[in-house]
């Protein structure tokens, strides 16, 4: 189960109830907050939640995200939010998850992630959970 297509809107405190269900998930939900106050921190005003985070999966590994860059002071952002190399391991390692800037191409074709986050693997339309950090 994922969400329906589109952008849907939800506090904090929305997220962990829907998404904290076991210790797993809590612990992802943990990094993640790590992750959005570090953002904040920048100036960050909104990130994407995605993934099978977001879905009613028992046990996802980590979640995916993106987040907007327009307010953001690179000069205050934590430089592991920056590095992609190694498929992102060392976010993974420090927030549970990987996080992606909105605006950036994800793939070979121009899609900007924040686009990408809005279909699955097989090309249907999917929703993604922002969340306003």
């Amino acid at each position: 189960m994922q969400l329906p297509p589109g952008v849907h809107t939800a506090t904090w405190r929305e997220v962990v109830a829907r998404f904290g269900t076991n210790d797993a998930r809590r612990a992802i939900l943990d990094g993640l907050l790590r992750a959005l106050q570090a953002l904040k921190v920048a100036g960050c005003r909104r990130v994407w939640i995605d993934g099978s985070f977001v879905t009613s999966k028992e046990f996802p590994g980590d979640f995916d995200g993106c987040w907007d860059h327009g307010d953001v002071d690179f000069a205050l952002l934590d430089p592991v939010l920056l590095d992609f190399g190694g498929h992102r391991e060392a976010q993974k390692a420090k927030f549970n998850g990987e996080l992606f800037v909105a605006e950036n191409p994800a793939d070979g074709m121009g899609r900007l992630f924040l686009d990408s986050f809005q279909g699955d693997r097989d090309g249907r339309s999917k929703g993604i959970d922002p969340d306003r950090s």
